[in-house]
């Protein structure tokens, strides 16, 4: 894994590939606005997973604070772009680009990730829980969408 910028080529073709399994799923892209410059440090990340010099992983978060939308806290780090091309899938990718993206939000000082999924999107649900998300209130373009679903996870910063 790599950190990669939003706007890199690599980052790009995964990010459509993305989001046109949201439109298998969903019938639509994710509409939700997206700067690249909020993935770019310190207030945003972004990574690619690389296996053989190709690119089939990758996520990002950027911070959100109170004001944003009333159901966000100071110190979110909302996760986006959580994407495993499919012939890589069931090794174990979405759970590592997840554990850096909390290792590296957590590092930047943000004390929570929060995310929105759907529930057309089983095996994210099914990662996010297993990987102790809790649910939350909805929050934004979505929250009022009845296929959407929004999760948090306190973070801890590590000593060492």
């Amino acid at each position: 894994m790599r950190p990669t910028p939003f706007d890199h080529p690599d980052s790009l073709r995964l990010i459509a590939e993305v989001q046109a399994f949201y439109r298998e799923r969903y019938g639509d892209e994710d509409t939700t606005p997206v700067d690249p410059a909020e993935f770019a440090a310190p207030r945003g990340f972004f990574l690619v997973g690389y296996l053989d010099g190709v690119a089939v992983a990758s996520g990002g978060w950027r911070a959100q604070d109170s004001g944003a939308d009333p159901e966000l806290r100071d110190g979110d780090a909302e996760i986006k772009r959580m994407y495993v091309s499919p012939a890589h899938r069931g090794r174990g990718y979405a759970r590592a680009v997840l554990a850096e993206l909390e290792r590296t939000a957590a590092a930047a000082g943000r004390v929570r990730t929060v995310l929105e999924t759907g529930t057309k999107q089983p095996e994210a649900l099914a990662l996010y829980a297993s990987e102790g998300y809790e649910p939350m209130p909805g929050f934004g373009i979505y929250r009022h969408e009845p296929d959407s679903r929004c999760f948090a996870k306190p973070l801890h910063a590590r000593v060492g």
